[in-house]
């Protein structure tokens, strides 16, 4: 499986980081461990959403469309609550049905 997922900083609550993995217990584990440049400052992290692809090519997508700015706004407005840290799984259906097509 490939995952795309989302973690949210503990001690930064408004700070989230977007990624991808095969081994996602494990990439949360070097996240914390501060084995990631961009991650260490803002330790420590807990995944607060994931999603996983059979495709390759369909997780690097979903990935690349939440890193850009309307994956962001989507994100913040319909994926994530910020100030919980909560999934919005109607939306989130709704745009990973959009994806597989």
């Amino acid at each position: 499986m490939f995952y795309v997922y989302i973690l949210g900083s503990k001690k930064f609550p408004r700070q989230i980081y977007k990624g991808f993995s095969t081994d996602l217990k494990e990439r949360l584990r070097r996240h914390n461990a501060g084995e990631s440049l961009y991650t260490n400052k803002y330790r420590p992290w807990e995944l607060i959403f994931y999603a996983a692809f059979k495709n390759k090519e369909t997780a690097k997508n979903f990935e690349k469309y939440l890193k850009s700015a309307s994956g962001i706004a989507f994100l913040r407005k319909r994926l994530i609550k910020q100030s919980k840290g909560e999934i919005n799984e109607k939306k989130y259906k709704s745009i990973k049905k959009k994806l597989l097509r």
